[in-house]
């Protein structure tokens, strides 16, 4: 069992930065291929940056490539999303999440991933 706790969220113009984490407790961190998700008001929950156990492979989806960074620290039992460029759309609820498939891949379905946090709100305004 993983436990996720997001961090960071909040309000920001339009072409700011946020930096949101996310702290894992329980079983061994490092086990377990990590992901960011996001879901805004009447969507669905949607991928938005996966990484590998130990960082050595990460995936973006199209439209926050180039804007933001996924990396972890295994020492600390952290996962960190830099969200720098940010847009209105990037408004949502961001979602830490926790796979048990392969910790050596990087997976961008929900239904691959089978530990979530609570979610951390960030709103761009324009």
């Amino acid at each position: 069992q993983v436990q996720l706790v997001e961090s960071g969220g909040g309000l920001v113009q339009a072409g700011g930065s946020l930096r949101l984490s996310c702290a894992a407790s329980g079983r061994t961190f490092r086990g377990y291929s990590m992901g960011w998700f996001r879901q805004a008001p009447g969507k669905e929950r949607d991928f938005v940056a996966g990484i590998s156990w130990n960082g050595g492979a990460a995936r973006f989806h199209d439209s926050v490539s180039g804007r933001f960074t996924i990396s972890r620290n295994t020492a600390k039992n952290t996962v960190s999303l830099q969200m720098d460029s940010l847009k209105p759309e990037d408004t949502a609820v961001y979602y830490c999440a926790a796979s048990k498939l392969s910790p050596i891949g990087v997976y961008t379905s929900s239904l691959e991933y089978d530990y979530w946090g609570q979610g951390t709100q960030v709103t761009v305004s324009s």
